[in-house]
């Protein structure tokens, strides 16, 4: 578990299952902005425990993690953060992704839980850079990556297939620190 003031991140658990399915169907439209296509079973009870049990053996293999965002004060998932697309050798990068539960934007939460996973990718995973994926008008996004320590890069011409449509992405990425010498 990664403590922060308001918030702490682990990863997900099966028993998560329920409480990020009622996240994911209360923030549909909201989240469906900004994401690919689902697969029909993804608002599922049974899809989430899938995911999450897919989660948990590529988190083993080191391919991906997979946490959950809760309030410290009441243990409520409200978001989740996740490395994704591990690349080790030479490389030692990732992606980083993440959502949050409408009601909570805008109150820093994001950029401590990206902050949170950056420093864990960093000094438990020794990766050297986190990189990640913006639509340019979601500047919500933006503005967190920047807090949490993230440059632009550039843009990422028609990138991600986003509703059916192929989207622009803004670059950002951060190096870990140690690597700068």
């Amino acid at each position: 578990m990664l403590k922060g003031k308001t918030i702490y991140v682990r990863p997900l658990e099966v028993t998560d299952a329920e409480e990020n399915l009622g996240l994911q169907s209360e923030n549909r439209d909201f989240f469906e902005q900004f994401s690919m296509i689902r697969a029909d079973d993804y608002y599922t009870v049974e899809g989430q425990r899938k995911r999450i049990t897919e989660y948990q053996e590529r988190l083993e293999k080191d391919e991906e993690y997979h946490f959950g965002i809760f309030t410290a004060s009441d243990d409520r998932l409200i978001g989740t953060v996740s490395l994704f697309q591990i690349i080790r050798g030479a490389l030692q990068t990732a992606f980083i992704g993440y959502f949050l539960d409408k009601a909570h934007n805008g109150k820093g939460i994001m950029t401590e839980a990206v902050r949170l996973v950056v420093d864990y990718a960093f000094h438990e995973l020794k990766l050297h850079r986190i990189e990640a994926g913006v639509m340019p008008r979601n500047l919500g996004s933006m503005r967190v990556l920047e807090k949490a320590g993230f440059h632009k890069e550039g843009i990422a011409r028609k990138n991600v297939k986003i509703n059916g449509v192929w989207e622009d992405h803004q670059v950002l990425a951060i190096l870990n620190p140690d690597d700068e010498q």
